[in-house]
């Protein structure tokens, strides 16, 4: 009996310095650098919402993408190396941020797409990493571009270039995510896809930072 206490105090023991080794965001439902060579302090990703905008033009072609303000985000890393970000839904030990909900809600973004992220197993089924396009005062994710009649232009489908990451969970409503190859230096977003009621505005939310 004395055993099995002992292991149940091991376990718990782990589990708390685990859990204290990465730090709790302020806001949840958040992607946020994890700055592991300053002792696992947090990062805040620059945040927006965009709807999908879809532009036809017999002579251009079709587009279809995402877009962000400013030609640069304001959050910049220096090296594209060994990066993790993590993601936490603030489950089960916090509620989620009235603030986030607000400003979400102003945006034309539906809190209850975060409804059901606490219990998924895999964020990669939600988040997307893009390297963003440069525009006219803006950044773009770009998930199609067709090409139209004009002799001189680009016959290929187009869209921005995804990378790929591992998620680690560290607790429940809690993870890692760690990039699986370095990111060259640009503008990046994740995208977090939309569910339920706020599907039908076709938006999304993107948490940018850039790389130097």
């Amino acid at each position: 009996m004395k055993k099995i206490f002992f292991l149940f105090l091991l376990i718990v023991s782990a589990y708390f310095t685990c859990a204290q080794t990465y730090p709790e965001p302020e806001f949840s439902n958040e992607v946020y650098y994890l700055n592991k060579a300053s002792g696992n302090t947090l990062v805040r990703l620059e945040k927006g919402s965009s709807k999908m905008d879809q532009k036809t033009n017999m002579i251009s072609g079709s587009e279809v993408s995402y877009s962000i303000e400013g030609v640069k985000s304001a959050v910049r890393l220096s090296s594209g190396g060994n990066l993790s970000f993590v993601f936490s839904t603030g489950a089960p030990s916090t509620k989620s941020s009235g603030k986030s909900d607000s400003a979400m809600k102003a945006n034309g973004i539906d809190p209850s797409m975060f409804s059901g992220l606490g219990n998924m197993s895999d964020p990669s089924e939600k988040f997307t990493l893009y390297k963003m396009e440069p525009g006219k005062g803006e950044r773009k994710v770009l998930l199609q571009k067709a090409p139209g009649m004009n002799p001189f232009g680009s016959h290929k489908l187009q869209s921005s270039d995804k990378y790929t990451f591992s998620a680690k969970k560290i607790r429940d409503g809690y993870w890692e995510l760690i990039i699986d190859k370095t990111l060259p230096k640009g503008e990046y977003a994740f995208t977090m896809s939309d569910t339920g009621t706020s599907a039908m505005s076709m938006g999304t939310v993107l948490f940018a930072f850039g790389i130097d």
